[in-house]
């Protein structure tokens, strides 16, 4: 029971983790386009609108990740193991990241663009903040690059790893 449930918990984490991490790193790069005036500006509107409705569902479907990861280390009888108690900890940041940093920013903008009368002080004021969003969406990524080593590594575990 403790292979399958493991290996539900890490292809949960592949199949909605990556993707929300991807569409939320390209988020910024799309929004400065969709804000500012320029040739690309219709296209990159309907690219934030996208990258964003990824990371909403995604992060919603991401939930099942430390669910399943939490009745996995119970199952297998880890859940006193620091590394675990560290990987989550680590997982409840990048939930904290994306909920309010990431999402929240991107709700921003995605509303900026939805107004029919763009003000160029509320755009430059969003392109402002892309690089800070930048910032947050490579801590969030990064969370989940330490978590992924813990969960392989396992500091104290017996696997010879």
């Amino acid at each position: 029971m403790a292979k399958f449930l493991l290996s539900i918990h890490v292809l949960a984490a592949i199949l909605l983790i990556g993707p929300v991490t991807v569409a939320a790193s390209m988020f910024p790069r799309f929004a400065r386009q969709a804000l500012a005036d320029g040739p690309e500006q219709q296209s990159a509107k309907e690219s934030v609108r996208l990258l964003h409705r990824i990371c909403r569902v995604y992060a919603v479907a991401g939930i099942s990740v430390p669910v399943f990861g939490v009745v996995t280390a119970q199952v297998m009888g880890v859940m006193d193991s620091a590394w675990l108690i560290a990987s989550m900890a680590l997982t409840a940041v990048a939930a904290v990241l994306l909920g309010i940093a990431v999402l929240g920013t991107q709700d921003s903008v995605v509303t900026q663009l939805d107004k029919p009368d763009q003000t160029s002080t509320a755009a430059e004021s969003l392109i402002a903040r892309l690089p800070r969003l930048s910032m947050i969406t490579g801590l969030f990524a990064l969370a989940w690059l330490i978590v992924v080593v813990l969960m392989i590594v396992r500091p104290g575990s017996t696997t010879g790893a």
